[in-house]
C-alpha cells in the first residue's frame, strides 16, 4: 500500500503538489481559528460567572472599568489622585502656616503698642525665616524706630491714684445725706462708675500711661536674702506721663449691702474677670461692674495705656474675707464676739463651705494675677498701723498670712490704711522704728500711704515708698466747685462729676 501512495505521489504534477498543500495550510488554519474562537467563549463564560460574583459582593463592574480610555487605568488615576492630594495639603498648611506668621505680627504689634519694643523684636525674630520676610523686616525697623524716640521717665515724679469699690447705682448709695451716715461716707469716698470712666478717658487723652508699682524702683537680692533698690527705668514717647494705680478694700463688705455696689468678683466663660451685682429687683447680672473689669476692657481697647501690659494693685483687708468671698475662719468657728453682718450673713446661706468659699476666691485671684493685676496687704483689720501697738500688727499681720495670702499669694507691698503711715513723709524709716523693723522681717518692702500731692517717692537702699491720691468723691466734688486744685493735672474735675452726686459733706 505504501508502493501505490508513492508511485501516486510520483505520478503528481508541480501545480497540483502547490495546490494540495494550499489547502493543507487552509484546513490547518481554519482548525486553529475554530480553536481560538473556542477558547475565547470558554474564557467570557468564565469571566461572566466571575463579574455576577463580583456584583452581587457589590463591587464595580468590571467591563466598565476595564472600558476606561487610553492612559486612565487605575494606576494612572491613583497617581493624579495623590498629586491633587498632596497640592490640597501644601494649600492647607501654607495657609496655617500664613495664619501663625499673621497673629504672631498682631501680637508683636500689641506689644509694641505698649512700649515693648524689645519684647516685640525678639518675638518676631523666634519666626523661623523671619530675615528673608520683608513686612518682619520692616515691623522690626520701626519698632527699634520707635523705641529710639523714646525717653527716661523720671520715677520720682510718678503719680499714684487710687480707687475703693465703685459705686454702680448712685441714688441707692447717695440717698438719705442727712440721716444715713452710711450714705454720707459713700458720697465722701466712693467714685462712681460714671466717673471712673470719664476719669480714665481724660487721663489717657493728656498722655497717661500706667505702670506697675514695681516699675518705678529696681531690685537686686544678696544672697542672705537682702533687698536693695535703685530707681528703674521707664521709657515712654516725649508727649506720654506715667501713672500707677491702687485699689483699696477690694473685699465687698457686709456694710456695701444695699447701696448700689458690685458683690463680688467671678469669672466669666472665659476666664475673665466681671463682677456679680444684685439689681434693685433681685436678680444678679454679670459684667463690668467695678475697676478691675472696666480697666481690663479699656486696655483691651487701648493697649498704648499702659506700660507693658501693666495693671493696678490691689490692697485687700481679710475680716470680711476677700474679693467677695466669706474666706475668713471667723465664718467657719464663730467667735463670741462675732460681728451681727457676719451673723446675719450665715443665716442666710446655710450651706456655708470654707474651704469651696476660699476655692472658689483663688480661682478669682489666680486669673487677676494672670492678668497682671497684683496683691498687697492693706492689714487684715483694717488697722491704723501708725496708731496701734507692735503686738496688734504682729497679730493682725499673722491672720492676713493665715486668711488671705494662701488666696492671693505672697505679697511684699503693703498698702497702708486710712492712709497713716509708719513715720512722717520727711522721714526715711529708720532701724529704730520697731513697727518697720517687724513688716521688714516679715518680707515688706513696698509702702505705700495717702497724700494729695502731685506726686511723692522715696527710693531707699531697702525699701520703696510712695504716695498716692485719692480720686474720691470728696476730692472730686471740692475740685468741681474751685474750693481744691488737686486734681487738675489728672482732669477738669467739672467735667468728671457724677450729675447724680449730691453735695459732699465736707470732712
Amino acid at each position: 500500500m505504501e508502493k501505490q501512495r508513492n508511485e501516486r505521489e510520483k505520478s503528481r504534477k508541480p501545480g497540483t503538489d502547490r495546490r494540495y498543500l494550499q489547502k493543507k495550510r487552509m484546513r490547518s488554519a481554519l482548525l486553529l481559528l475554530l480553536a481560538i474562537s473556542a477558547a475565547g467563549i470558554l474564557a467570557g463564560a468564565i469571566a461572566a460567572s466571575q463579574d455576577g460574583g463580583q456584583q452581587e459582593a457589590g463591587q464595580p463592574d468590571a467591563v466598565e472599568t476595564g472600558a476606561r480610555p487610553a492612559g486612565q487605568g487605575s494606576s494612572g488615576g491613583s497617581r493624579e489622585d495623590s498629586k491633587a492630594k498632596e497640592e490640597e495639603e501644601k494649600k492647607k498648611a501654607a495657609a496655617r502656616e500664613k495664619e501663625k506668621r499673621d497673629a504672631l505680627l498682631k501680637e508683636a504689634g500689641t506689644l509694641a503698642a505698649g512700649y515693648d519694643y524689645d519684647g516685640a523684636v525678639e518675638l518676631i525674630k523666634s519666626w523661623e525665616g523671619y530675615e528673608g520676610d520683608a513686612q518682619m523686616q520692616e515691623a522690626i525697623s520701626d519698632y527699634e524706630a520707635q523705641k529710639a524716640e523714646c525717653v527716661p521717665v523720671n520715677v520720682e515724679e510718678i503719680t499714684h491714684i487710687f480707687y475703693h469699690t465703685l459705686v454702680v447705682d448712685p441714688e441707692l448709695a447717695f440717698a438719705n445725706q442727712e440721716t444715713d451716715p452710711q450714705a454720707v461716707g459713700n458720697n465722701q469716698w466712693m467714685t462712681t462708675v460714671d466717673e471712673f470712666n470719664k476719669i480714665t478717658q481724660a487721663m489717657y487723652e493728656q498722655g497717661y500711661v500706667l505702670v506697675d508699682l514695681h516699675d518705678i524702683a529696681k531690685e537686686t537680692v544678696d544672697a542672705d536674702g537682702t533687698p536693695h533698690f535703685t530707681p528703674g527705668e521707664i521709657l515712654l514717647p516725649p508727649d506720654k506721663k506715667a501713672y500707677v494705680l491702687s485699689l483699696d478694700d477690694l473685699s465687698y463688705y457686709h456694710s456695701y449691702d444695699g447701696y448700689g455696689y458690685a458683690s463680688k468678683l467671678v469669672l466669666d466663660e472665659d476666664g475673665k474677670p466681671k463682677c456679680e451685682y444684685i439689681q434693685r429687683d433681685g436678680t444678679v447680672a454679670v459684667g463690668d461692674y467695678d475697676v478691675v473689669p472696666l480697666m481690663d476692657r479699656f486696655l483691651e481697647e487701648h493697649p498704648d495705656a499702659a506700660y507693658h501690659k501693666a495693671r493696678g494693685t490691689i490692697a485687700l483687708t481679710g475680716y470680711n474675707g476677700v474679693l467677695g468671698y466669706r474666706t475668713d475662719i471667723s465664718y467657719q468657728t464663730v467667735p463670741d464676739d462675732i460681728d451681727a453682718d457676719k451673723k446675719k450673713w450665715l443665716e442666710e446661706h446655710p450651706d456655708f463651705d470654707l474651704e469651696t468659699e476660699r476655692a472658689n476666691a483663688k480661682k478669682v485671684a489666680d486669673a487677676l494675677k494672670a492678668e497682671g493685676w497684683r496683691f498687697a496687704s492693706h492689714t487684715w483689720g483694717h488697722l491704723r498701723v501708725g496708731s496701734v501697738s507692735l503686738e496688734r500688727l504682729q497679730n493682725d499681720t499673722v491672720r492676713w498670712r493665715e486668711n488671705v495670702e494662701p488666696i492671693v499669694g505672697a505679697t511684699d507691698t503693703i498698702i497702708f490704711a486710712h492712709g497713716e503711715d509708719l513715720a512722717g513723709w520727711e522721714q526715711n524709716y529708720e532701724d529704730g522704728n520697731e513697727k518697720y523693723n517687724y513688716l521688714r522681717d516679715q518680707g515688706f518692702h513696698w509702702f505705700c500711704n495717702v497724700d494729695s500731692k502731685q506726686y511723692g517717692v522715696q527710693i531707699c537702699d531697702h525699701y520703696v515708698r510712695q504716695s498716692r491720691r485719692n480720686l474720691d468723691g470728696y476730692r472730686i466734688y471740692f475740685n468741681s466747685i474751685g474750693e481744691q486744685d488737686s486734681l487738675s493735672d489728672l482732669f477738669d474735675a467739672a467735667k468728671i462729676i457724677d450729675p447724680k452726686r449730691p453735695p459732699v459733706h465736707p470732712l
